[in-house]
């Protein structure tokens, strides 16, 4: 293996601490994992930190009632269903490399968390499952991915199951995605009589062997190509003929393409068995790129060596619910941070001390005394921090806002208790703060609080969270309204008087204009071309 790739910077480093610093970040490797729900994301998340040794034993989703919990999914409520419905920051050290895993979550309806994790990440791992190949959650997870210019390591998975062709598969995400799939491990077998993967670097098979449970770490067999063609036969005969194919085409890996947003390592496996995990960790390791220079809102780059800055991309509360903590989880982008050092807000322009950092892992929490570019901290009880804040030591920056879609769907927000008012009122501008739901009023003077999502899974964690962390159940009914953009003071003036649609206005005073129907939107829009009218927030 070769070693990890260094962060190139504008500038030579004039110091021992600007040596330091890029030292530092160059063996940081921050990722994300996305897919559609159900191809495997939460069980490659756990394999990956038993592989990397940050967990003694892997978790499983559905796990039996004397089985671990899963890891990244600390939320009674993701235990419950079994599923992934907020992101987590998962911080782990193999060999020479940090890495800081962000979890995402795997529902659409959830779109928004993953939007906000894939703005601190500096690549990500594209999880396919092999029977479906590139499915609707996915191909908008990389439209956005893309849009990031954030290179993509492609693991399909569920190899071991009956699914489709291999070269099919590559067919199909060229064609999907307008992205080149460069194979560097290569199926042996057919789906669902998987035998094993060919290394195109080393010519090596590594030998699959079907696990129960996959909760140990399974060392791999690993052969030569002459030991692999006498117990194989047939099936590595025409591994080999698909291997040569693809040589003959050029689906081999190129660092610049890749880096560039045009190609994606491909890799097999099962992560469910633990086949495949230690390879693709590996190339996290070797390929995944270091932190580099973040791009300003002024287009401009700040040095990896400058002071201290980061960006809050996340919000999230009562992770420990014996101390209703709130914790702000930052992104660093420059410097060395340092704890107890103090910083500057920049959305308010006051000072701001980082006593209660910590290192993230899921729920868990311990004291942080320093970290680099790359990390994630969590700031705990930062009660005047919200998303897409900037920080900063010293040389004032501020760094894009973070991206947030448009409500698809809205809900009147009624107290069920009106003996708990200011239970109701805190608790949803908390959930709002934390992006869990966009809270909205109304222009027409209805006092009734709006909310408003992507999904109704959102809707659940709202009311699940109203009533278990601050002991106010709420009622939701429908609105008419099924599409938002957003608009302006000219919009709003435009739709004072509309029958089928209205003006909402978030918290930060941004206004959505909500329509009955996306006919009804066309029809206003066609007859208001210069009303502005936009699908992407911020946050």
């Amino acid at each position: 293996m070769s070693t990890p790739p260094t962060t190139s910077s504008p500038e030579e480093p004039t110091s021992n601490a600007d040596r330091a610093t890029l030292e530092a970040a160059s063996s940081r490797r921050t990722f994300a994992i996305i897919s559609h729900p159900d191809a495997g994301k939460t069980t490659l998340t756990e394999k990956l930190l038993l592989y990397g040794g940050a967990v003694q034993e892997a978790g499983s989703v559905r796990s039996k009632s004397r089985g671990r919990e899963v890891t990244s999914d600390w939320m009674e409520l993701e235990r419950r269903r079994g599923i992934s419905v907020t992101s987590t920051a998962l911080h782990f050290t193999v060999g020479d490399v940090t890495f800081n895993l962000l979890d995402t979550p795997g529902h659409r309806d959830f779109s928004e968390d993953t939007l906000r994790v894939l703005a601190a990440a500096d690549s990500a791992v594209m999880l396919l499952d092999g029977a479906k190949g590139v499915e609707p959650q996915t191909l908008r997870l990389f439209e956005v991915a893309k849009a990031r210019n954030i290179p993509l390591l492609t693991l399909i998975n569920k190899y071991d199951r009956p699914g489709l062709d291999p070269l099919h598969l590559l067919d199909h995400i060229e064609e999907t995605l307008h992205l080149k799939p460069t194979p560097l491990t290569w199926p042996v077998g057919i789906p669902g009589a998987f035998r094993g993967v060919i290394d195109r670097r080393t010519g090596s098979f590594h030998r699959f062997e079907r696990v129960a449970g996959g909760s140990k770490i399974v060392p791999t067999t690993i052969l030569t190509p002459e030991e692999a063609a006498a117990t194989e036969g047939e099936a590595w005969a025409t591994a080999q003929e698909e291997v040569e194919l693809l040589d003959a085409i050029g689906a081999n890996h190129d660092h610049e393409s890749f880096m560039a947003g045009e190609t994606t390592p491909v890799f097999f496996g099962s992560a469910v068995s633990n086949f495949g995990v230690g390879l693709l960790l590996e190339a996290l390791m070797e390929l995944a790129p270091a932190p580099a220079p973040h791009i300003d809102v002024d287009g401009g780059h700040r040095p990896l060596q400058a002071p201290f800055s980061g960006f809050v991309f996340k919000i999230q509360a009562n992770s420990d619910p014996r101390h209703r903590d709130r914790v702000a989880f930052l992104r660093i982008c420059s410097g060395h941070f340092e704890r107890g050092m103090k910083v500057i807000n920049q959305r308010t322009g006051k000072p701001f001390t980082m006593s209660y950092a910590h290192e993230v892992f899921a729920a868990e929490r311990s004291a942080l005394e320093e970290a680099w570019p790359g990390d994630v901290i969590g700031v705990v009880n930062a009660l005047d921090l919200t998303i897409g804040d900037t920080l900063y030591a010293e040389g004032p920056v501020e760094f894009p806002p973070i991206p947030s879609l448009a409500p698809e769907l809205f809900a009147f927000a009624r107290n069920a208790d009106t003996g708990r008012v200011k239970q109701f009122r805190k608790g949803l501008q908390q959930l709002d703060e934390e992006g869990v739901i966009h809270l909205l009023s109304r222009v027409n003077g209805d006092p009734t609080p709006v909310l408003g999502g992507v999904g109704q899974l959102q809707f659940d964690v709202a009311q699940e969270r109203m009533k278990t962390e601050f002991g106010a159940a709420i009622r939701l009914e429908p609105t008419p309204y099924t599409t938002a953009r957003r608009t302006d003071e000219t919009g709003e003036a435009a739709l004072k008087h509309h029958s089928q649609a209205e003006v909402l206005v978030r918290t930060d005073g941004t206004r959505l204009a909500v329509f009955q129907s996306p006919f009804v939107l066309q029809f206003f829009q066609d007859r208001n071309p210069d009303v502005l009218l936009d699908t992407m927030l911020t946050r």
